[in-house]
């Protein structure tokens, strides 16, 4: 729940680590591990978009720029997530440093509340409850699946935010100048 709010908390490890001692103890029951880690991902996600739609885009207006979020990136961030927040929240989930921001990220570039949690229920069922169900039926093998596994998931986690990155490098321009076209016509949500 604390990292999908935005603190940057190890939630795979914790999800691991519970899923295993489950395994191994069986003092838990892996049904309520899973229950417990949808919870907590879901849950912490709704905050952190609370929390973005609160204070986010007011810190982002005065401080952005300090870290390269000119206005226009922000009406860009608005247009991106007005198009393509569905995939953005659901994908997010799967990638650990895009978990920490994305529910506030949402929230700041006042991505719609219902289709937030849609795909953020779907997301963190899929991403929370594979994981603890993945772990407890791999058990043992876990070591022997997760470095293979866990290498080939990085690079192909890697080349798909540098993929993503060049593509909106590329793009930025063009992006930018649709982003402020709708937010002129009235298309983007008013902030």
């Amino acid at each position: 729940m604390a990292e999908s709010m935005g603190l940057p908390v190890p939630a795979e490890a914790c999800i691991i680590t519970a899923s295993l001692y489950t395994l191994k103890t069986h003092h838990l029951e892996i049904q309520w591990v899973a229950v417990a880690a949808i919870a907590g991902a879901v849950i912490g996600d709704n905050f952190g978009y609370l929390i973005g739609r609160r204070v986010g885009l007011p810190l982002l207006r005065k401080y952005g720029g300090k870290i390269g979020l000119t206005a226009d990136r922000l009406i860009l961030g608005q247009y991106l997530f007005h198009h393509h927040g569905s995939a953005i929240v659901f994908c997010g989930r799967f990638v650990s440093v895009m978990r920490v921001f994305v529910a506030l990220l949402a929230g700041a570039c006042e991505m719609r509340w219902p289709r937030f949690m849609l795909f953020n229920a779907m997301g963190g069922t899929c991403w929370a409850g594979g994981y603890a169900f993945g772990v407890y039926m791999l058990g043992r093998k876990i070591s022997q699946v997760s470095g293979p596994a866990g290498i080939a998931m990085g690079v192909a986690a890697a080349a798909c935010m540098v993929g993503t990155g060049l593509f909106l490098k590329k793009n930025e321009k063009q992006l930018t100048e649709k982003a402020l076209r709708e937010a002129r016509d009235g298309q983007l949500p008013a902030s």
